[in-house]
């Protein structure tokens, strides 16, 4: 069976993954509530063009940029939630890395103990 200090290493791996994870779909949630954006801006924009069609179609302009605003506004709804995603993996991620350092420095003094035992036992065999 691994060690505690391998599995604690292994965790923060897995925790390092899920925080990448979850900033990446952060990134992407941003940027396409930006594209949205744009979008909506550009519809708008299109209503002030003189050879626009939007004197025929109207209706048409007007729910295109109410979609593009509301396909904004839950991609900035979910970047939010990831935001919160990443930050309760940095956390945790945190947290096992503390862990790990801990586990690391207990295998060390317990590996230094048993050097010096050792080296006190083997003294005492040579004076007997």
């Amino acid at each position: 069976m691994a060690s505690r200090t391998e599995r604690l290493k292994k965790l923060g791996e897995v925790q390092e993954q899920l925080k990448a994870f979850h900033e990446m779909r952060r990134a992407t949630a941003l940027a396409e509530a930006a594209a949205a954006g744009r979008e909506a801006a550009e519809l708008a924009a299109r209503f002030d063009a003189l050879d626009s069609l939007t004197d025929l179609f109207p209706d048409l302009y007007a729910r295109a940029v109410e979609r593009a605003l509301r396909r904004q506004d839950q991609k900035l709804a979910s970047a939010h939630v990831e935001a919160g995603h990443v930050a309760t993996q940095t956390a945790r991620t945190n947290m096992v890395e503390r862990s790990w350092r801990e586990a690391t420095r207990a295998d060390e003094r317990q590996a230094e103990d048993r050097a010096t035992l050792e080296a006190v036992e083997r003294t005492l065999i040579t004076r007997k």
